[in-house]
């Protein structure tokens, strides 16, 4: 069972951006696909950007590409979610999610993760 803790969230200005980390200990983290999810208040928590265990794969909502990437470094134990020309409406708490699978796909769901950080918070104004 992976442990996860997320950092790098803040208070940014439209069109600022932030780089989010997620440190994982308690598991072999090449073995997991990583994700990352958010959730704003009153809403469903929605799918961000994933990674593959290699960091070969990605996948992205289409509300974030072109402008969020996705990355991993294995040897570090770390995901990482670059947030660049942020908006207003990306303003959600950010969770870091491990999924211990053999396949290949990266998963948009988030019943497909087992394991989950505490999220951090990011506020993005206008």
């Amino acid at each position: 069972q992976v442990q996860l803790v997320e950092s790098g969230g803040g208070l940014v200005q439209a069109g600022g951006s932030l780089r989010l980390s997620c440190a994982a200990s308690g598991g072999t983290f090449s073995n997991y696909h990583m994700g990352w999810f958010r959730q704003a208040p009153g809403k469903e928590r929605e799918f961000v950007a994933g990674i593959s265990r290699s960091g070969v794969s990605t996948s992205y909502a289409d509300s974030v590409k072109g402008r969020f990437t996705i990355s991993r470094v294995n040897a570090k134990n770390t995901a990482y979610l670059q947030m660049n020309s942020l908006k207003p409406e990306d303003t959600a708490v950010y969770y870091c999610a491990a999924r211990l699978t053999a396949v290949a796909a990266v998963s948009t769901r988030p019943s497909s993760y087992d394991n989950w950080g505490q999220g951090t918070q990011v506020t993005v104004s206008s």
